[in-house]
């Protein structure tokens, strides 16, 4: 038996109109549900929209920093996501009302488990308000270092300078020891050690390590940089050369040390000057011969 197009009509706008909830006078039906869900994600997609190419724009025509238009897009879009349920469940016909009687269904369940979900929501938004870490900042925590990419609502991802990502939660940089490098400023002071042997003519070794600091251009040239004699140990004279570097990239640091590396033992080399090594003395005792024995 065939069934007709006035059959097919009546069973679906049965489905449509299912009802299902009901609290007091309030009824929710699977048509309302659906008309809202279609308007929040239709919104969502238009305040992404709109928020990326504010960003945009923002980027190209305002001297904002990157950091201040990422909190700007993050406010607009938490605010234009609220909004958006707002209107969409009036037009579709469900009471906001309705959540009154929810809420007091699932308090006990949010309360239980949702305590760090909203712990963390709230540490983000206390992170991009204070402004502690930004966008950009390198950070180092108890065993990772490495680069701020984005802070989430839930957590924030850091780049390390392996290029290995890690998350982590946004509460942990409000309730943990956090050292962040480029807080206030992107110049960091760093050292290069270098031991010569004993002998070596130590007011040259001074000049040539201020020499591989003053022709480097990534060492911050206003700021001081000293050589200092540390200490007479057991195989060499110990020298610490003491620099600014703009940190820019997580491995700065390390290049500037490095590049200062290959210019002291160049420098050292032309000028004669010995990088030393652990060195052992060796004393026989010649109070009786020695016993040699072949096998």
């Amino acid at each position: 038996m065939q069934m007709s197009w006035t059959d097919i009509s009546s069973g679906l706008d049965r489905i449509w109109n299912i009802e299902l909830w009901k609290a007091g006078d309030a009824q929710i039906y699977l048509s309302q549900v659906i008309i809202a869900i279609t308007l929040i994600v239709v919104g969502i997609i238009v305040i992404r929209w709109i928020g990326s190419s504010l960003v945009k724009r923002a980027l190209k025509s305002s001297h904002a920093s990157q950091n201040t238009i990422y909190a700007f897009r993050k406010l607009f879009s938490f605010l234009g996501y609220v909004l958006i349920v707002l209107i969409a469940l009036p037009v579709a016909g469900i009471p906001i009302t309705i959540f009154a009687v929810l809420g007091g269904a699932l308090a006990i369940g949010v309360g239980f488990g949702a305590q760090n979900l909203l712990n963390n929501l709230i540490s983000g938004m206390i992170l991009i308000a204070e402004r502690p870490i930004r966008i950009g900042d390198i950070v180092e925590l108890e065993n990772e270092r490495g680069r701020i990419e984005e802070i989430g609502n839930r957590c924030v991802r850091i780049k390390r300078f392996d290029g290995v990502h890690v998350l982590v939660p946004n509460s942990y940089f409000l309730e943990q020891r956090v050292v962040n490098w480029t807080l206030v400023s992107t110049e960091i002071r760093s050292t290069v050690t270098v031991g010569v042997a004993y002998g070596s003519p130590i007011d040259k070794v001074r000049e040539l390590m201020m020499e591989a600091a003053s022709q480097h251009e990534k060492i911050v040239q206003r700021l001081p940089f000293e050589v200092f004699f540390d200490e007479f140990g057991d195989n060499s004279l110990t020298f610490n050369l003491l620099f600014w570097t703009e940190v820019e990239a997580p491995m700065d640091i390390r290049r500037v040390q490095s590049d200062i590396r290959f210019k002291l033992d160049k420098l050292f080399a032309e000028n004669d000057i010995v990088i030393a090594f652990p060195q052992r003395d060796v004393h026989l005792d010649t109070l009786k011969p020695l016993e040699i024995k072949m096998t």
